[in-house]
Parts: C-alpha cells; sequence; structure tokens
C-alpha cells in the first residue's frame, strides 16, 4: 500500500496486517535487553507459572504489533511523529511461534487549527493471535501530512 495524507483517512477504515510470529530466541533475547522477569527468561519458573511456558514480554508484543502495521505503508511518508498512546492492555499471553496479526482500525481525523499542513490521526490496534484470541490492543496518536494539493 501508499503512503496515504491525513486527508484521505476517514474515521472506520480498517486495515488488516501481514502475521508474523516470535521465536523462543526472539522473546529470550528481547527479555534479556528489555524485561528480564522470570515469564519471559526462565523456563522452569515459566513452566511452573501460571502461562505454563515461557511467553513474550508484553512490550516485544507491542513492538512487533507497531511494526506489522507500520509495514503496511500508510504513513511510511506521511508521519511526522507519534503523540502517544492511551488504553494500551495485554488481554492474554504471547506464545513463541504464536502467529499474530494487527487490525487497524481509524477512529479520529482532525486537521490541525494551528498548522494547516497537519493533523492528528488516532487508530485502535487489535493484535490477534493464530486461535483467533486478542492478545494486545491499543489506541495510537499519531501526526500526519496533509495533502499539499489540498492546502
Amino acid at each position: 500500500m501508499h503512503s496515504k495524507y491525513l486527508d484521505e483517512f476517514e474515521a472506520g477504515q480498517a486495515y488488516t496486517t501481514a502475521k508474523a510470529s516470535l521465536s523462543e530466541g526472539q522473546i529470550l533475547d528481547f527479555a534479556m535487553m528489555y524485561d528480564p522477569q522470570h515469564m519471559h527468561i526462565d523456563h522452569q519458573a515459566a513452566e511452573t507459572g501460571p502461562f505454563g511456558g515461557v511467553i513474550a514480554s508484553g512490550f516485544q508484543t507491542l513492538s512487533l504489533s507497531f511494526r506489522l502495521f507500520y509495514d503496511l505503508g500508510l504513513i511510511r511518508q506521511t508521519n511526522i511523529i507519534g503523540v502517544g498512546m492511551d488504553e494500551l492492555r495485554w488481554t492474554a499471553p504471547v506464545y513463541p511461534k504464536d502467529a499474530l496479526q494487527v487490525m487497524a482500525r481509524v477512529t479520529e481525523v482532525r486537521p490541525s487549527a494551528s498548522k494547516p499542513d497537519r493533523g492528528t490521526l488516532k487508530w485502535y490496534l487489535e493484535t490477534i493471535n493464530h486461535k483467533g484470541d486478542m492478545v494486545m490492543h491499543v489506541d495510537l496518536i499519531m501526526i500526519l501530512r496533509r495533502d499539499p494539493s489540498q492546502a
């Protein structure tokens, strides 16, 4: 898909990403650097814990989800900056080799009143595993360029 300007988005538009999974090695590498909790790095503790095995860090799930969303190409050339996230929730564990896919829906498009070359775009991202279980959801807020030909 090509990058879109703010003006090309409407609330309700929905997109589905490709699928991707995390290997056990990727989960361990990420956790050792950024989130070294036992459920991510210690097989024995993880197997006797509430999840029955090693699981991915929620922050790794968020990172992979954003990468899948970014790879749609919709904002690649038009995104100015991310403003923030609201309502981030991890709703189910992600295990090695779970196939994840993101459903992205535009929730708000608002041209800037003070800067006519840009505006705010809000997204709802829902990450689903191969079993159809939602594992994460988040609201993203970003600033996007407007179409210069519409100025």
